[in-house]
């Protein structure tokens, strides 16, 4: 069973593991039917938060459960509220579900570097056994960070159950929707002044593929999961070909919060500390105990995104002025009122 199918990464991963000759039966849960073909996957309308989905895994004899239903922005479900009840309460009841399901044998849950954080006193590379330096007090490093608690005290009560736990970069592609993704696509990119963060990317493609060797193999715990390298925002920037303008941190906020008022962006805090201090995790344990190796690393991951969107104005051979990136700086500002 597959949670959160209404989402594109979530149903594509469920229709190519319905592919595999070995897997008998994918079963996709969601609220709302998915937007896209889902091929060989049976669809079962459900909420996560309610009784119901425990009758679902015993009705249908569940085996496995990958949980990726937790998600990283409030506007796609209406707000802040419905955001965290989604992700925690429903994690919750489905944690609940598997406890009293006898024949569920594994549970793989694609959770998020977010839990790590990004301040100023960071380590270079987060390992599995370390904890953010400051815990995340709301949004989604929060709801994450709960998650993580409650799978954990799951793992302790059924230990005859193999709990996978997916700590994944920022994922990135050239048609996946998030935050990240909405940022780099901005015309004109604000940039936190006197900063360069280090960044770290997983490639869609790769998301999907070590989700799906987490499903056929033995091995449990918690792995960091991230491209090889790392590239420094003005890297990333300069391959866009995208103009970016540098913004004192006190006034981020701010902007961010124009920006997701005018449906750019979302621009939450810990997106900013984000691009402010960056992040970097280890991905040894993935290598040598999950035996997952990414085929693209955080560079290529990158380069195929770009691609994907085309030359930016300042890329070789296409030179904008700085009045055409005053103008857009402007429009970012004003809100792009002319939405409304």
């Amino acid at each position: 069973m597959v949670t959160g199918v209404s989402r594109d990464l979530a149903r594509q991963f469920a229709k190519q593991l319905a592919e595999d000759p070995a897997v008998d039966r994918v079963i996709g849960v969601d609220i709302v039917p998915p937007r896209g073909d889902i091929g060989d996957v049976s669809f079962v309308r459900a909420d996560i938060r309610t009784p119901v989905i425990a009758k679902v895994i015993v009705k249908e004899d569940v085996d496995t459960v990958v949980h990726m239903s937790v998600i990283a922005t409030p506007g796609d479900v209406g707000g802040r509220g419905t955001m965290k009840e989604l992700n925690v309460i429903g994690t919750m009841q489905l944690l609940a579900a598997c406890q009293r399901a006898p024949g569920l044998q594994h549970l793989v849950v694609k959770s998020t570097s977010t839990v790590y954080g990004a301040t100023n006193r960071d380590p270079a590379m987060f390992t599995e056994d370390m904890e953010a330096r400051r815990l995340p007090k709301t949004g989604y490093a929060r709801d994450a960070f709960e998650v993580e608690g409650y799978v954990r005290g799951f793992a302790r009560r059924r230990p005859d159950v193999r709990v996978t736990t997916l700590r994944a970069a920022n994922v990135i592609g050239p048609d996946v929707q998030s935050p990240t993704a909405q940022y780099f696509r901005l015309s004109v990119v604000p940039r936190v002044l006197g900063f360069d963060p280090r960044l770290q990317f997983l490639h869609r493609d790769d998301l999907l593929a070590v989700l799906a060797h987490a499903v056929r193999t033995d091995v449990a715990g918690t792995f960091n999961v991230a491209g090889d390298g790392i590239i420094t925002l003005s890297q990333a920037l300069r391959r866009l070909g995208r103009p970016s303008v540098p913004v004192p941190g006190f006034a981020l906020s701010g902007l961010g919060s124009t920006l997701g008022t005018a449906g750019l962006v979302d621009f939450s805090p810990e997106q900013q500390r984000f691009l402010t201090f960056g992040r970097g995790i280890d991905t040894t344990r993935m290598r040598e105990v999950l035996g997952f190796a990414p085929r693209f690393t955080t560079s290529e991951a990158f380069a195929d995104f770009a691609r994907a969107l085309g030359p930016g104005a300042i890329s070789p051979g296409r030179i904008t002025s700085p009045d055409t990136v005053l103008a857009g700086v402007a429009g970012l500002v004003e809100g792009r009122s002319d939405r409304g």
